[in-house]
C-alpha cells in the first residue's frame, strides 16, 4: 500500500510539474514548416496541358484590362502586347517568358533576424487573417475594430508559438482616418512584433510610405538589397487589374519588395462554375500579374496566388471549405509548381458567424487542404470569420493553436533508430504496458502534439471547473496572452525615428474618412 501511495503522489507530483509547464507564457515561436511529405497531385498531366493552353488562349485573344493605368499599357506595349484602349491582349508566350525572371524562393527579413522566413520550395509560412472591418469577442461580440484591437491582434500575434509572420491589416481600425491608419497599423507590426509583416497596397502612396518606414527600421540601402515585406495585391476578377492595386505593385517591385498576385473569385460569380474554367481564369490572371511585376523589376519577387471561394447559388453568399475550392486549391499550387513561383492559398476560412462547430469544420477543411497543396504563403491562417468579415479573438487563439497540428502533419514519419522503438518492443514484450518503459520516459515530452488550449480532463473534472466550451476556454487563453505580453526590444533611436515619420506624415495632410 505504501509503495501503491508513493507512486501516486510522484504522479501527482508529475502532473503538477507539467501544468505548470502549461500554464507559462513563455512563447518560442517555430520555425516556418518545412514539407517532409509530399504534395497532393489532383490533376493530370494532360488537364494541366489543356489549363495551360486555355490560359494563353485568354491572354491573347480576350485579354486584360490595365485599368487608369497608362504607364501599365505603355510598358505592356513595349514588351510586345497588343492594346486597344485599356485592353491589353498578350501575345501566346510572353507572359509565361516574362515571368520566367521571377524568383521561386526569396527571404523576407524580420527585425529580429531569428524570425526571418524564407517563402517558397518545400517551406510554408503561416500569417494572421487580413482585411475584416469588424471584431468579436465572447464579451463585447460584433463591432467595428479599433486601432486598441488591431494592436490586440498584433500582440497576439507575437505570442502566438506556431505563427511566423504578423500579417498586414489584421482588422480594419476605422476608428482612425482612412488616409492615415497605414502609418498606425505599420508603425504597430514594427513595434509590437519583431516578426516579418506586410505592406500597406490601398493607395501608391501608401506603399511607398511602407517603403520608407521600412527604411527607418532597416535601413534604406538595406531595404533596396532584401525583401522586408510581402504584400496583397488582389486582381479585381475577372481579368482586371485596377489603377491602385497595380500602383501599389509598381512601387513595391521597384522597391524589391514582394507582391502576393493574387485573383478574388467567388465561383459562379467572378469565375465560372467549374472547376478547369476557375482555374484557367487564375492562371491567366496570375501569368498578366507576374509578368507586370517583372516588365517593373526584372527580378522582383512575386508569389502566385489563389484565393477563391464558391457560391451559395440559393443566398448569393459565398461558401468554405467545399470540395470544389479544395480542388481548386490543389490544382493552383501544381499549375504554380510548374511556373517556378512560390504558392499562397488556404487559410482559416468559413461562414460561420460564431467560432462553432461549422467555423471548425470548414476552417480544418481549408488549412488540410493547404498543407497538402503545397501553399508556401498562407495568410489568413487563423482569426477569420463571418466569410473574412469579422477578426474574431477567440476564433485567432482557437486557430493558432491548431496550427501546430500543420507542423506535426508536415514533419512526416520519421523511420530512425530511436523512431523505430526496437528497445522498447523488447523491453515491454506480450502483455506489458508502455507508460514506464525507458523509451516512453525519453520521449514522452516530444512524442505527441499537445493542445495548449483543448481541454481532455474526465467529465468529473471538467464539470466541477465550470464546465466551460472551447469558446470559454478561448476567452480566457485570450485574455492571458495579453496579460502576459512583453513589447520585443528595439533600439531607442529607431523607435524615436518610427515614431516621428509617423507623427511628421500624420500633420502633413487634413483626416480623411473616405
Amino acid at each position: 500500500m505504501a509503495e501503491a501511495s508513493a507512486r501516486r503522489r510522484s504522479r501527482s507530483g508529475g502532473g503538477a510539474a507539467r501544468r505548470a509547464e502549461r500554464g507559462s507564457t513563455v512563447v518560442e515561436t517555430a520555425k516556418y514548416i518545412e514539407r517532409n511529405i509530399p504534395d497532393f497531385e489532383l490533376l493530370t498531366e494532360e488537364a494541366l496541358q489543356v489549363i495551360e493552353e486555355n490560359a494563353e488562349i485568354v491572354l491573347e485573344e480576350i485579354g486584360v484590362n490595365f485599368v487608369n493605368n497608362p504607364g501599365a499599357l505603355a510598358r505592356w506595349k513595349e514588351a510586345g502586347a497588343e492594346i486597344e484602349g485599356e485592353r491589353v491582349r498578350i501575345p501566346r508566350g510572353l507572359a509565361r517568358q516574362l515571368c520566367a525572371t521571377a524568383p521561386s524562393r526569396f527571404t523576407q527579413v524580420a527585425r529580429n533576424p531569428a524570425k526571418s522566413v524564407e517563402i517558397g520550395g518545400r517551406n510554408l509560412v503561416l500569417a494572421p487573417v487580413y482585411g475584416p472591418p469588424f471584431v468579436h469577442d465572447a464579451m463585447g461580440g460584433r463591432r467595428y475594430a479599433t486601432l486598441e484591437d488591431f494592436r490586440n491582434f498584433v500582440k497576439l500575434g507575437q505570442m502566438s508559438r506556431w505563427l511566423h509572420h504578423s500579417g498586414g491589416t489584421v482588422c480594419e481600425p476605422t476608428d482612425i482616418p482612412v488616409n492615415k491608419r497605414h502609418l498606425d497599423m505599420l508603425h504597430s507590426h514594427m513595434t509590437l512584433s519583431d516578426k516579418p509583416f506586410m505592406g500597406s497596397v490601398t493607395e501608391p502612396s501608401r506603399a511607398q510610405d511602407s517603403v520608407d518606414m521600412c527604411g527607418v527600421l532597416f535601413g534604406e540601402a538595406f531595404v533596396q538589397q532584401n525583401t522586408v515585406m510581402t504584400s496583397l495585391i488582389n486582381i479585381n476578377s475577372p481579368l482586371t487589374f485596377d489603377d491602385v492595386m497595380m500602383g501599389a505593385l509598381e512601387v513595391y517591385a521597384a522597391n524589391n519588395q514582394a507582391c502576393i498576385i493574387s485573383p478574388f473569385i467567388v465561383g459562379g460569380a467572378m469565375a465560372p462554375v467549374s472547376v478547369a474554367g476557375t482555374l484557367t481564369q487564375v492562371l491567366a490572371e496570375v501569368l498578366a500579374g507576374v509578368a507586370y511585376s517583372q516588365l517593373v523589376r526584372p527580378g522582383a519577387p512575386v508569389i502566385f496566388g489563389a484565393f477563391v471561394t464558391s457560391i451559395d447559388m440559393n443566398s448569393g453568399a459565398p461558401t468554405f471549405g467545399t470540395p470544389e475550392a479544395a480542388q481548386i486549391t490543389y490544382g493552383a499550387g501544381q499549375l504554380a509548381r510548374r511556373l517556378g513561383l512560390p504558392y499562397r492559398s488556404a487559410g482559416s476560412f468559413n461562414g460561420s458567424k460564431l467560432p462553432d462547430a461549422q467555423a471548425a469544420y470548414e476552417t480544418a477543411n481549408t488549412l488540410n487542404n493547404g498543407l497538402l497543396a503545397g501553399v508556401n504563403f498562407m495568410l489568413h491562417a487563423c482569426g477569420w470569420l463571418e466569410g473574412g468579415l469579422v477578426a474574431s479573438y477567440e476564433k485567432f487563439v482557437m486557430d493558432a493553436d491548431q496550427l501546430g497540428v500543420l507542423h506535426k502533419m508536415a514533419a512526416g514519419v520519421s523511420v530512425d533508430e530511436s523512431a523505430q522503438a526496437m528497445d522498447a518492443l523488447r523491453e515491454v514484450g506480450p502483455g506489458g504496458h508502455y507508460l514506464g518503459c525507458a523509451h516512453t520516459q525519453a520521449h514522452f515530452k516530444t512524442a505527441f502534439w499537445r493542445s495548449e488550449l483543448l481541454d481532455y480532463k474526465p467529465f468529473e473534472t471538467w464539470s466541477e471547473e465550470g464546465g466551460r466550451d472551447t469558446m470559454q476556454l478561448a476567452s480566457e487563453r485570450v485574455r492571458k496572452l495579453l496579460d502576459s505580453y512583453q513589447q520585443p526590444e528595439m533600439d531607442p533611436a529607431t523607435a524615436e525615428a518610427l515614431a516621428a515619420f509617423v507623427a511628421e506624415k500624420k500633420a502633413a495632410v487634413p483626416d480623411s474618412f473616405m
